[in-house]
């Protein structure tokens, strides 16, 4: 199973993007290791969804990281 995943921070920040391993996923953004979300921890994870192929997985994160994609995120979690 593959996922995409939304994370907003405690400044509102919004980040997304896609993985196998929802749980590792998350504890490895909050540890720090992660690059783009070492600054502004912690993250907390507000919307996700699954998808059999990570080609579907990619495919959804590429959409919501587009413009119309953005404006959804904006109107339904801020």
């Amino acid at each position: 199973m593959f996922y995409i995943y939304i994370l907003k921070n405690k400044d509102g920040k919004i980040y997304i993007g896609q993985t196998n391993n929802l749980i590792d996923r998350l504890r490895r953004h909050n540890s720090g290791l992660m690059k783009s979300t070492k600054f502004g921890l912690p993250w907390g994870i507000i919307h996700s969804e699954s998808f059999n192929t990570r080609f579907e997985a990619v495919k959804r994160e590429k959409n919501l990281k587009g413009g119309q994609g953005r404006e959804w995120i904006k109107n339904k979690f801020r």
